[in-house]
């Protein structure tokens, strides 16, 4: 069972963060805002896979806009009702226009942002709006001072850069805050996060940033991610990948999956076949996989159950008792069970089809 660290609870748009709220799972939208049918069909895409918070780059004026069709849409049309993030660098008008158009968080680094005034000037809109700030740190943006100090950017360093862009904020008395600490090096960032997650109680942003394609930077993220999750650490996370932003959203909320985080779950146990098997396990194992995602999106209540798929007597189930409900093969036949009690044999060509009716019993 793992005990999550307690943090403030921090609210954007329609989802809390932090406190004892579920972790969240964000992607961001990688289609020029300027396009708006592209934008809000992405935006209703991701909404769909299961994304909690949407964050888009503001680079100019013109995106600025789009934030507000957006959430004018959402007030009309639940398909695009999601949380929305303005990622902003340096051009703090753009963070205030933001916060006028609507938008539910910003995401900024207060140390490039142009100075203390302009910080101030962020924070006042954002206090009278109840706009969160996200704190976004990585290596490359580092204060000169703390750069020199370290020479490279260490954990410690990412760290001491975080804790410094958090009292910036609470000197204009703005504590609404969510920190990121992000690195494209797995070790940094576990350790970066480690140390700041014992020195305040805001919310964490996670994962590993320009982590690589689909393969390598889903290992990353669930390495990163993963290893902060089991601390308990960690409120929201994103699985930065070079790909579709809908895959990001489905590895995060595999990641959840995998440490039990998530309240609607079918975790699938099969075994890894040997020459005992009699029967195609490999391919039963991926048909099941497929249609209990779709299962999975037709859940109308939060319960976590486990099914199994199984090659052989040895490791049917006795291995796999603690599956609610499980299959295993045999020659030209396949045993139902139930908590590891069998429940009869059913032929092999109708195994996937009965174990998947008697899922939706249970769960549907």
């Amino acid at each position: 069972m793992i005990t999550r660290r307690k943090t403030k609870e921090i609210t954007v748009g329609n989802v809390k963060i932090g406190g004892d709220n579920k972790i969240s799972v964000q992607s961001m939208t990688n289609v020029n805002p300027n396009d708006f049918e592209t934008l809000k069909n992405q935006v209703a895409e991701l909404k769909q896979a299961g994304c909690d918070i949407v964050r888009m780059a503001v680079a100019d004026l013109k995106n600025v806009k789009a934030i507000a069709k957006l959430k004018e849409l959402a007030a009309v049309d639940k398909n695009y009702d999601v949380p929305l993030v303005a990622d902003i660098h340096f051009n703090y008008k753009l963070a205030i226009e933001s916060a006028y158009a609507g938008i539910d968080k910003i995401r900024i680094n207060p140390g490039n942002i142009g100075g203390d005034e302009k910080v101030k000037s962020v924070a006042d809109v954002c206090m009278a709006k109840k706009i969160p700030i996200r704190i976004g740190v990585n290596g490359g943006s580092l204060e000169k001072s703390i750069l020199e100090k370290y020479g490279s950017p260490i954990p410690e360093a990412l760290a001491e850069s975080a804790l410094y862009n958090i009292k910036l904020l609470e000197k204009y008395d703005f504590t609404d805050i969510i920190v990121a600490i992000k690195s494209s090096d797995v070790d940094h960032m576990i350790k970066a996060n480690l140390i700041l997650s014992e020195m305040c109680e805001y919310p964490l942003h996670i994962g590993v940033t320009e982590a690589g394609t689909a393969h390598m930077g889903l290992l990353k993220n669930a390495v990163g991610i993963g290893s902060l999750l089991q601390r308990g650490i960690g409120d929201t996370i994103r699985v930065s990948l070079t790909a579709d932003p809908v895959l990001e959203v489905y590895e995060g909320i595999s990641i959840l999956k995998a440490l039990g985080l998530y309240d609607k779950s079918i975790d699938i146990i099969s075994c890894p076949t040997c020459w005992r098997c009699k029967t195609n396990v490999i391919a039963a194992a991926n048909e099941v996989e497929k249609k209990m995602i779709l299962i999975e999106k037709n859940m109308k209540k939060n319960m976590k159950i486990k099914v199994a798929v199984m090659g052989c007597a040895v490791n049917g189930p006795g291995e796999a008792k603690e599956a609610d409900i499980g299959i295993s093969g045999g020659i030209n036949e396949f045993l139902l069970f139930k908590h590891g009690e069998p429940a009869g044999k059913i032929p092999a060509d109708k195994a996937v089809d009965i174990l998947i009716e008697e899922v939706e019993k249970i769960v549907l």
